[in-house]
C-alpha cells in the first residue's frame, strides 16, 4: 500500500495572515474616515488612545513621557495601529478554519472603539457608533472576500503509486495555482490601499480648518500693558539677549516651544459656541463668550513655564510673551468665597483634563492669566487655542490648562488629573540651570571657549550662575538681561580650555539667595533636581 504525502499549509496560512492584516487596515481606514465626519478632529483611534492614557497606571505614563518626551503621542497612535494590524494577522488564519471568528473579532474590537468614543468628551456619539459599526462590517466583509479567493497550497509530493502507475503528469487544478495566487495578492493589495487611502482621507478631513474654529479667524486686541508694568509692545519691551551660537533665545519661538499634554486629538471648538465658565464656590457664577473675553482689558507678560517631567538639562521648558486677561479680574467678578470650599482653583479642559492649584497662588501678586495669545499671535492650537491658563512659578501639570472650558473654585480635597497618578499635589517650579553650549561629546580646540546656557526660577528670578570645570573652583558667569523674575536668564562664561577630557557643571542662585541644590532627584513626584553637567573633549 503506497504512502501519501499531504500538503503543508504554510503558504496558505501566511496568505491568510496577509488577508487579516488587509481587512484590519480597511476597518481602521473606514473607522477613521467616518469618524472624521463628526466633531472637528474626531478620531476613533484618538479616542482609544485617550482611553489608554486615562486608564494606564501612573508609572507607565511617567515612563512613556520620560522615554519619549514630545514623541509620546505619535508613538502611542502608531502602537495602536500596529496592534490592530497584528490582531488581524491572528484572526485571518483562525477565520479560515472557523468563519464566524472574523465577525466576532472585528465586532469586539469595534465595541472597544465605540466605548472609548462614547467616553470621549470631544466625540459625537452618533458618529462614533456609526464609525465603529461600519469598521466592523467592512473588516468582516473584506476578510470573507479575501479568504474566499485564497489559493490552496500545491501538494508537496504526489503519491508514490500515482507517480509510478499512471505515468502521466499531475492534473492541473484551475483556480488553485500560481495565477490565482497573483490574483489573491492583487485583491489584497487593493484592499490595503483602500484602507490607507481611507485613513489618510479621514485624518485630512478631521484636521482641516473649519470656519470659526481656527486661530486664523482671530484678531487679537492691543494689550493695554506689558507686565511687569512696561507700557510697550513685546518688540520694544523685550531686551536684546546674549548672542552665542547655540544659546537658547530669550523668547522661545512658537514653533520651537515644547508640548506635553494628554490630548491625542486636539480640540477644535467652534468659536461662536465656545464659552468659559466661572463656577464652584463663588458668589456670582458666570460665563463668557470668546468675543467677550477678548473685549476685556488685555495684558501681556513674558513668563517661563516648565513641565514637571523635565529632566535636569532637559528642553521641556520655554519662555513666551503671553497675552490675556488677568485671572484676578475674573475671580473678582465671580466673587470667590472664603473658607475650605474655595481653597483650590481647578482648570478644566474641553477634553475633560483637569489641573488644580491653590487659590492663594492667583491672589499673591504673581502673574496669572487666561491667555489668548502667544508671542504676538493667537494661541496655536497645540498650545491651547482658544484659551489656556498660565500661572507664574507653577509646573504645567498643576496650572497650565490648555483648551480651557471652565475655572472652578473647589476644596483642597479634590484631586486633579495627575495627582492620583502619583504626582505631588503642589508643583512650584524648582531652581534649574542648563548648559546649552558646548554640547556633550563636542570636539573642541584648546583656547577660549564660550560656555553658555539658561537658568530659571519663575517668581523668584535668578541672581547668579556659576560654572565649574572638573572638580575645580566655581567661576561666576556673566548674566544676560533680566526681563522679569518670571522668566529665565541667559548666561555665558569664557573658558580657557586645556587639552583633554573635561566635565562642565552649572548651578544657579535664585533671587532670594538660595543656591540650586546638588541633590539628584528624578522628575517624579515634584520635579527633578541636580546640577547639569556636560562632558567634552578638547584637542591640543
Amino acid at each position: 500500500m503506497a504512502a501519501t504525502t499531504t500538503a503543508r499549509p504554510t503558504g496558505s496560512r501566511a496568505l491568510a495572515r496577509l488577508a487579516g492584516v488587509a481587512a484590519a487596515g480597511v476597518a481602521l481606514g473606514v473607522g477613521e474616515l467616518l469618524s472624521a465626519t463628526g466633531n472637528p478632529g474626531q478620531s476613533l483611534v484618538g479616542s482609544v488612545g485617550g482611553e489608554v492614557i486615562d486608564q494606564a497606571p501612573g508609572t507607565l505614563v511617567r515612563t512613556g513621557i520620560d522615554a519619549l518626551g514630545t514623541s509620546d503621542k505619535p508613538v502611542l497612535v502608531t502602537t495602536i495601529v500596529v496592534v490592530c494590524l497584528a490582531l488581524g494577522a491572528l484572526v485571518g488564519p483562525a477565520a479560515r478554519r472557523r468563519p464566524w471568528i472574523g465577525p466576532v473579532a472585528f465586532g469586539v474590537v469595534a465595541l472597544a472603539g465605540m466605548i472609548a468614543g462614547l467616553r470621549d468628551p470631544l466625540a459625537d456619539a452618533g458618529v462614533t457608533v456609526l464609525a465603529a459599526l461600519s469598521a466592523a462590517v467592512s473588516g468582516s466583509v473584506t476578510l470573507w472576500l479575501l479568504l474566499g479567493r485564497l489559493p490552496d497550497d500545491e501538494p508537496a509530493t504526489a503519491t508514490a503509486a500515482s507517480a509510478a502507475g499512471a505515468g502521466a503528469p499531475p492534473i492541473a487544478r484551475p483556480g488553485r495555482g500560481v495565477a490565482d495566487r497573483r490574483a489573491f495578492l492583487a485583491w489584497t493589495g487593493t484592499a490595503g490601499a483602500v484602507g490607507v487611502v481611507a485613513a489618510v482621507g479621514g485624518r485630512a478631513l478631521a484636521g482641516r480648518s473649519r470656519p470659526g474654529t481656527s486661530s486664523a479667524d482671530v484678531v487679537l486686541p492691543q494689550p493695554t500693558v506689558t507686565l511687569p508694568g512696561v507700557a510697550a509692545t513685546p518688540a520694544t519691551a523685550i531686551p536684546q539677549g546674549l548672542t552665542v551660537d547655540g544659546l537658547s533665545p530669550l523668547i522661545t519661538p512658537n514653533a520651537d516651544f515644547y508640548r506635553i499634554d494628554t490630548a491625542l486629538t486636539l480640540p477644535r471648538p467652534a468659536l461662536d459656541g465656545w464659552r468659559l465658565r466661572l463656577e464652584g464656590a463663588v458668589d456670582s457664577p458666570f460665563s463668557l463668550s470668546f468675543d467677550e473675553l477678548l473685549a476685556m482689558p488685555q495684558v501681556e507678560a513674558p513668563i517661563t513655564i516648565s513641565c514637571v517631567s523635565n529632566k535636569v538639562g532637559g528642553d521641556l521648558v520655554g519662555t513666551a510673551v503671553w497675552q490675556g486677561v488677568p485671572l484676578t479680574d475674573l475671580l473678582e467678578r465671580a466673587g470667590v468665597r472664603t473658607g475650605p470650599d474655595a481653597e483650590q482653583i481647578v482648570g478644566r479642559s474641553l477634553d475633560g483634563f483637569t489641573v488644580g492649584f491653590p487659590t492663594s497662588a492667583a491672589l499673591d501678586g504673581r502673574t496669572a492669566l487666561v491667555a489668548v495669545g502667544m508671542n504676538g499671535e493667537p494661541l496655536p492650537r497645540e498650545h491651547g487655542f482658544p484659551a489656556r491658563l498660565i500661572v507664574e512659578g507653577l509646573y504645567g501639570y498643576v496650572s497650565a490648562t490648555k483648551w480651557l472650558s471652565s475655572i472652578e473654585l473647589r476644596g483642597w480635597d479634590y484631586d486633579a488629573y495627575w495627582i492620583p497618578l502619583g504626582w505631588s499635589k503642589e508643583g512650584p517650579i524648582k531652581t534649574q540651570s542648563r548648559i546649552d553650549v558646548p554640547r556633550s561629546g563636542a570636539g573642541l580646540q584648546a583656547g577660549p571657549i564660550a560656555v553658555a546656557g539658561v537658568a530659571w526660577a519663575p517668581g523668584r528670578g535668578i541672581r547668579a550662575v556659576e560654572v565649574q570645570v572638573d572638580d575645580g573652583d566655581w567661576h561666576q558667569a556673566e548674566l544676560g538681561p533680566a526681563i522679569s523674575e518670571g522668566t529665565w536668564r541667559q548666561w555665558q562664561w569664557t573658558w580657557e580650555a586645556d587639552p583633554g577630557s573635561h566635565t562642565l557643571r552649572v548651578r544657579a542662585t535664585d533671587g532670594t539667595g538660595e543656591l540650586q541644590t546638588s541633590e539628584v532627584a528624578p522628575p517624579e513626584p515634584d520635579g527633578a533636581t541636580g546640577w547639569h553637567t556636560r562632558k567634552v573633549t578638547v584637542k591640543g
